[in-house]
């Protein structure tokens, strides 16, 4: 960890509990990796984008935007605006712009729209055109009349979580992989994270790993944020799997850290989900229960269609956010390619549309 006075850091990274003003997503094409599971995977996001604006409107990247505009009208064309995009998959958490706000000189925080590098998860697939889906929808209008700013720096989106008060939790399993930022070391990642995010201190994670994960242990599937002083975590409670351990070391490293005030966190760990492999080739898929959305007093939740452990994932969160109404959304479809809930989602902060 590091720390610098606040009093240098002019911008802040909102926490995701924080007023959103529209969530960004990539509908799954067809001439896409999801092209042998196509069927499967719209029908989950049919179902994840009408749970999405039930609480906020939503951004929708397309190459056939037109199409899918009238596809989805019934949905609510005043919470709905689908953009023409290049973006060839559908992490739009991970190519999104991530949203810091600043104080220019005044109490009234304005909106920068932060357009990170992305090399397809340090290099593991093509990614042009998601690398290009950010500064697309900007020139579309998506975004109003925030300003963007394009950052070299690799960072995707899902490999940080932010406590809105100046602390960022990370992995360095992610970010210290040297297929992404090879040229820059911990210490110059950091200051970099600090500049942009502008955060005081980064939390650095070294243990968790789940099975199938091809993200190299994004944040988004072991920890996350509940509140300044609340993390949610996975926690396996079966010695014989082969995550075990390293699980194990992940929550006494959490017990271990402390709030930027000195004090514990309060830990709230989330069941194991039972586990599921991929139909081609039998590979363990990564389910993960920490992989929730936080939407305008709303926590969506992803379910795998193993009801006990599903109902207990949603029971543990909604004891994190007792003022939020919990919702299931089954996304057993987005395991297929390795990914969940919040993967599939950015959130667009509030303040980019006033």
């Amino acid at each position: 960890m590091n720390a610098l006075p606040s009093a240098i850091c002019p911008r802040r990274l909102p926490a995701e509990w924080e007023p959103v003003g529209a969530v960004l997503m990539a509908w799954p094409r067809a001439d896409g990796d999801w092209a042998p599971y196509l069927k499967e995977v719209r029908a989950c996001y049919m179902e994840l984008c009408a749970a999405v604006m039930r609480h906020a409107p939503l951004l929708l990247l397309s190459a056939t935007a037109e199409a899918n505009a009238q596809e989805l009208a019934h949905l609510g064309k005043d919470r709905l605006r689908v953009c023409s995009s290049p973006a060839q998959d559908t992490w739009s958490r991970d190519y999104g712009p991530i949203t810091v706000l600043q104080q220019l000189g005044s109490e009234t925080e304005t909106p920068l729209l932060l357009d990170f590098r992305f090399n397809g998860w340090g290099g593991k697939y093509q990614a042009d055109g998601d690398n290009q889906a950010t500064a697309a929808a900007w020139r579309g209008g998506a975004f109003g009349g925030a300003p963007l700013e394009a950052v070299e720096m690799v960072l995707e989106g899902g490999s940080i979580e932010s406590d809105g008060k100046g602390t960022l939790l990370t992995t360095s399993t992610c970010l210290l992989s040297p297929e992404r930022n090879p040229q820059l070391s911990q210490a110059e990642i950091e200051a970099a994270l600090i500049s942009h995010l502008g955060v005081e201190r980064v939390i650095w994670l070294g243990h968790g790993q789940l099975s199938g994960d091809d993200t190299d242990a994004h944040i988004d599937t072991l920890v996350r944020f509940c509140s300044p002083g609340t993390l949610a975590y996975v926690a396996c409670d079966d010695p014989s799997d082969p995550q075990a351990a390293s699980l194990k070391l992940l929550e006494a490293e959490l017990q271990a850290l402390r709030t930027a005030d000195g004090e514990p966190y309060r830990l709230i760990p989330l069941p194991w989900p039972r586990a599921r492999f991929a139909p081609d080739d039998g590979r363990r898929l990564p389910a993960t229960y920490a992989n929730f959305l936080i939407l305008n007093g709303a926590v969506l939740v992803p379910s795998y269609g193993y009801p006990p452990r599903d109902l207990a994932a949603q029971t543990a969160l909604a004891k994190a956010f007792p003022a939020h109404t919990i919702e299931a959304v089954d996304c057993s479809a987005l395991l297929l390619q390795h990914g969940s809930l919040h993967c599939a989602t950015m959130q667009i902060p509030a303040a980019v549309y006033q």
